[in-house]
Parts: structure tokens; C-alpha cells; sequence
């Protein structure tokens, strides 16, 4: 049997570990906050529970962790009366702010959200914005003549040849501009998602390849226009870069595409022979620049491509399946089959 002193000792530690995990609990939800120094947009979809708000919340830094924000909801009887809607979070708010704010639905209605797919060129996006009252004109100019200021506040532009635009690092995602937002406004917060999505990991591995951070988004790009899953695009990853050694054309749709407009997947024989230095028809090795604005699936293709004995391949019109060969002829017999 215990004795009554180590009764109260056990008593004593308990009570002071209920204290501590009180106060450390009271810290988290009253007096914490998240780490980041910039207002954060977050998106509270319908169906999203607390915790999955919470994730959205903690890795943006508004707050310190989900599990504190879902106790807080949960405590107060309000786990279920998450609003729908686009919010916005000042640096330094707390947790009983935070469930204020997203189950009172006072969401940041003076956003304007507009998605750009992944392999949009910057003459789409700027057709897009041209949609939603914003200067697609201004936009794509200076996307094609991008300010030295400009570069200047990004590292990896340094990287783009003289005179070459934008295109390819205008990161393909939902945002929400502002709608006064300016279109420096709105070319910074693209170039910052691409900076984002760069890691060091990414930009250490294309250095030890010794390959240059803007052959690999034009490699990438051209992945995008090609192929849909993303075990495809790492295969045609590793055959195009494959031809490029060996000093094969590239002979890709997704290039021609770029310099005849529109979204046709197959090209007549006079197209393939239009005379531009994106055509990958007629000139070999990549092409001067990007062709659209890749997503990260495309990009990681790029930086880590699957070796395999393929050498040709080409996308079932009625399904989009690609279908890989590994010799010219057996190509020939694939498009016979596939009506190409």
C-alpha cells in the first residue's frame, strides 16, 4: 500500500502536470500565434471540417497548430458552423479571433479569384484577367519585357536569357487579387508562388545535373502540352531529354501549338514544316523558351525523369492514354491503330 506521503506526492505531480498542460493549452489557444509576417488568404471550402481548416490555417502560419483551433470550436459548441468562403489573416491573430472570423462567414469579398490552369500560356492568362476587369494588355506587356526592378527581386530570374519574357514562371494556381490589385501586384504574387514551389531540394538537384533551372521549366513546359498522369510525363521526361542527347528533334505538338495558337493535338504535315525556332519539327534541341507555364507535376517530371527503352509515343485521341513504342516503326503501326 502506498503510504500517505507518496499519496500526496503523486497527488502533487499530478496536479502539477494537469496545471502545466492547463497553462500550456491556454498559451496555444489565447496568447499564441502563427508564425508568418504577411497577411495570408485562406480558402474554407464546403464540406471542410476543423481540422482540415486548422491544417489550411497552420501551414499558411496564421496559427500554431489545427488541434488547438478544432478544441477552441469544439469547446464552444461551434466544431460544425465553419462558413464557406475566402478569408483573410492578418499577422499575429489568435485562435479565438480565427473561429470568429471563419464561422461568421466574414469572408474577404473584395477578392477577385481567378485560376489559371497548369500549360496556360501568358497570353491566356492575360486573356483571363482581360475577363475579370483587370489590364490583360498591361499584364502581358510587361510579362513579355519584364523590369529590371523586377528581376531584381528574384533570384532565378537572373537566370532568363536577355530579352526573353516571363513565360514559364508565372506559377499556374487560384488566386485572389485584389481588385485594385496593380499588374506589378499581380506578376509578384505569381513569381512568389513559383519561388515557393522552387525548393532548395529542386534547385540543389537540377544544380548537381548541371542543367540550368530555365532549360528544365522549357523542358517542363513541353511535358505539360504532352501528357496528362504524372508517371507519363516522367517517362516522356527521360525520352526527350534522351533525344536532346543524342541530337534527335524533339518533333512535339506542344512546341508547334505554341506558334500556331489554338489546342490541336495532331498537326497537319504543312504545319510541321512552319519555319519558327519553337518549331521542334524542323530544329533540334529545346526550344529558345518556355511554351506555357508548367505546373510542379510537370516540373518534377523534368527534374527527375524515368529511364526506360521508349523512344516515340503519342496520346489516343478518344482516351488521352498515351501510348509509348521504342522503335520507329512500331510507332507507325501505333498511329495506324490509333487513326493518326
Amino acid at each position: 500500500m502506498l503510504t500517505i506521503r507518496r499519496k500526496i506526492s503523486v497527488l502533487f505531480v499530478a496536479v502539477i502536470i494537469f496545471i502545466g498542460g492547463f497553462l500550456y493549452l491556454y498559451n496555444q489557444i489565447y496568447l499564441a500565434t502563427g508564425k508568418t509576417t504577411t497577411q495570408q488568404t485562406i480558402l474554407v471550402q464546403k464540406g471542410d471540417n476543423a481540422l482540415v481548416v486548422g491544417e489550411k490555417l497552420t501551414k499558411a502560419g496564421v496559427i500554431s497548430g489545427k488541434y488547438y483551433l478544432a478544441y477552441y470550436l469544439w469547446k464552444g459548441g461551434q466544431i460544425h458552423s465553419l462558413v464557406a468562403g475566402v478569408y483573410e489573416f492578418a499577422p499575429g491573430v489568435k485562435i479565438p479571433e480565427v473561429a470568429r472570423v471563419v464561422t461568421g462567414g466574414q469572408v474577404a469579398s473584395t477578392r477577385v479569384p481567378i485560376t489559371f490552369p497548369e500549360g496556360w500560356t501568358m497570353k491566356q492568362m492575360a486573356e483571363r484577367l482581360s475577363n475579370n476587369n483587370f489590364s490583360g494588355d498591361e499584364f502581358l506587356a510587361m510579362a513579355k519585357e519584364p523590369s529590371q526592378e523586377l528581376k531584381n527581386k528574384y533570384t532565378f530570374l537572373t537566370e532568363i536569357p536577355q530579352g526573353k519574357s516571363l513565360e514559364g514562371y508565372l506559377f499556374p494556381d487560384t488566386y485572389y487579387f485584389a481588385k485594385d490589385a496593380t499588374t506589378q501586384d499581380i506578376l509578384e504574387k505569381m513569381l512568389k508562388n513559383f519561388n515557393i514551389k522552387m525548393t532548395d531540394a529542386l534547385l540543389d538537384e537540377i544544380s548537381k545535373q548541371k542543367k540550368t533551372l530555365y532549360d528544365v521549366i522549357t523542358m517542363a513546359s513541353i511535358i505539360e502540352g504532352e501528357v496528362q498522369t504524372d508517371e507519363d510525363r516522367k517517362i516522356v521526361s527521360g525520352l526527350f531529354w534522351n533525344r536532346l542527347k543524342i541530337g534527335q528533334a524533339f518533333g512535339s505538338d506542344a512546341t508547334l501549338e505554341y506558334v500556331l495558337g489554338g489546342n490541336k493535338r495532331q498537326h497537319s504535315l504543312a504545319e510541321t514544316k512552319t519555319d519558327s525556332p519553337y518549331n521542334t519539327y524542323l530544329y533540334k534541341g529545346l526550344p529558345p523558351g518556355p511554351v506555357s507555364n508548367p505546373g510542379i507535376s510537370a516540373i518534377r517530371a523534368a527534374i527527375y525523369p524515368i529511364e526506360t527503352e521508349y523512344n516515340y509515343f503519342l496520346s489516343d485521341p478518344k482516351t488521352g492514354k498515351t501510348i509509348f513504342s521504342k522503335t520507329f516503326e512500331e510507332h507507325v503501326v501505333n498511329k495506324g491503330k490509333y487513326g493518326l
